[in-house]
């Protein structure tokens, strides 16, 4: 008979201060078990994690053996009484064809048994197949409630790895952030002046020190409008000296928005792809107040992109500091009504269009 069953929980009537006597142990002992399996599962599931986890879950069942199955191998089993792996696995798959939990006795299936599908995110994954001797109804309800806390535990394991997944695509991304090519380009531009115009070689070497003393450091989640625009000034002061009468920007901010709180290093990578597609020509940045939110435009006048490879970049995982990862990162941050709306045909220019609440929003989990 399984632990929780043989516990009673649920079949006691509480004292004045809640659970008490026996109930309460088994409650205690329950919540003690499960606290030892969830670190393993947090881990998902594979052949190391179900093995941690295995002992733990049939302590918790109080099943003379149990087993935990993919859809494709036993991963891991402990206790004693249990048929052999093939027979576990024509068990498992029998349940996960019907998509319920089965008894496991029938003519295909050796043992007496409860097999328990894994769900996680609508899809299954697994199984948990316990035994016992006195295997029944009992057991089935028990093994039940046990295979959905598991798969619980599995899901946030999933959603842990999603947002493992994103951070590390940002923090990539980031460090990636200044293009060598870039670096190359200005630090060749400024050694170009270094002779004809020293002051002017000067001037630029400090503009560049800034803006990878900026873009470099230690990454935060928010800065401020006003500092995006200074690192953003640099940048265009760098690109013109390369380029000459060839580029031409103007920049318009109202003040209103200066101390806005913005994602780090969002404005830099849109003007850098206006500068890429907008050669020769003119780049236009316009931020305006828009009550509640701040609304900028960055623009050029340049060769444009085709919609549908705007469409795919912004589609695909980041693999740069580009549209794709700030895109990302806005619709993470504010929601997905916050992505860039990207304005494009070939020989129409590009107009890059976001939006940003005036107030920082609350972390929340990915």
């Amino acid at each position: 008979m399984s632990a929780l069953a043989g516990y009673g929980l649920g079949r006691r009537r509480a004292g004045r201060d809640g659970l008490a006597g026996e109930a309460g142990e088994a409650a205690h002992l329950a919540l003690h078990i499960a606290g030892l399996a969830a670190p393993s599962l947090r881990a998902g599931l594979n052949r190391d994690s179900a093995r941690r986890a295995v002992r733990h879950l049939r302590a918790l069942l109080g099943t003379s053996a149990l087993a935990i199955t993919s859809l494709d191998r036993v991963l891991a089993r402990d206790g004693e009484g249990a048929p052999g792996d093939e027979a576990i696995l024509a068990e498992a798959r029998a349940a996960v064809r019907a998509g319920r939990p089965q008894m496991g006795a029938g003519e295909e299936v050796a043992g007496e048994g409860v097999v328990v599908p894994l769900i996680v995110a609508g899809r299954m994954i697994g199984t948990l197949v316990a035994y016992d001797a006195e295997a029944g109804p009992s057991l089935a309800r028990t093994a039940t409630e046990v295979g959905r806390w598991v798969s619980g535990q599995l899901e946030l394991a999933e959603l842990d790895s999603s947002r493992r997944r994103t951070l590390e695509a940002e923090t990539r991304a980031l460090s990636a952030q200044i293009s060598p090519h870039f670096v190359y380009n200005s630090l060749t531009t400024i050694a170009s002046f270094v002779r004809t115009e020293p002051e002017r070689a000067r001037e630029l070497l400090l503009d560049f020190a800034d803006f990878t003393r900026y873009a470099l450091r230690r990454t935060r989640d928010f800065t401020t409008l006003a500092d995006e625009l200074s690192c953003m000034d640099r940048y265009l002061v760098l690109e013109q000296a390369r380029f000459g009468d060839r580029l031409r920007f103007t920049v318009q901010v109202a003040p209103e928005v200066l101390r806005v709180p913005v994602p780090f290093l969002c404005l830099q990578p849109l003007v850098e792809n206006a500068i890429k597609h907008g050669m020769p020509g003119e780049v236009r940045v316009v931020i305006r107040d828009a009550g509640a939110e701040a609304h900028i435009s960055i623009e050029d006048d340049g060769v444009g992109m085709d919609p549908e490879h705007v469409r795919a970049i912004l589609g695909e995982e980041p693999k740069g500091i580009g549209l794709s990862n700030v895109d990302l990162r806005m619709r993470r941050i504010y929601g997905h009504d916050y992505g860039l709306v990207v304005d494009t045909a070939p020989g129409a220019g590009t107009k890059i269009q976001l939006r940003i609440p005036k107030t920082r929003p609350r972390p929340t989990l990915v």
